[in-house]
């Protein structure tokens, strides 16, 4: 992996953490998956042990969670 990966669900608290991920880290350092949008990537957020968003991947694969803006069970509804 050579870019974080930024998992979120669009809530208030994530979309504030989106903006100073991007902020902090660039843009172009960063895969922004907003599961409203792209569902798919549930899976692949939990393989990589996103317990609930808002998470960052790192690129060497640890799992920093943001604030707690919901489980990945609520996501998944």
């Amino acid at each position: 992996m050579s870019k974080s990966i930024f998992y979120h669900a669009g809530c208030p608290v994530c979309i504030s953490a989106e903006h100073d991920i991007i902020n902090l880290i660039g843009a172009e350092n960063v895969d922004i998956v907003h599961f409203g949008e792209d569902n798919s990537r549930i899976t692949e957020a939990e393989n990589a042990g996103v317990k609930s968003v808002p998470a960052l991947v790192t690129p060497n694969g640890n799992v920093l969670h943001i604030n707690f803006g919901a489980s990945m069970e609520a996501v998944k509804g």
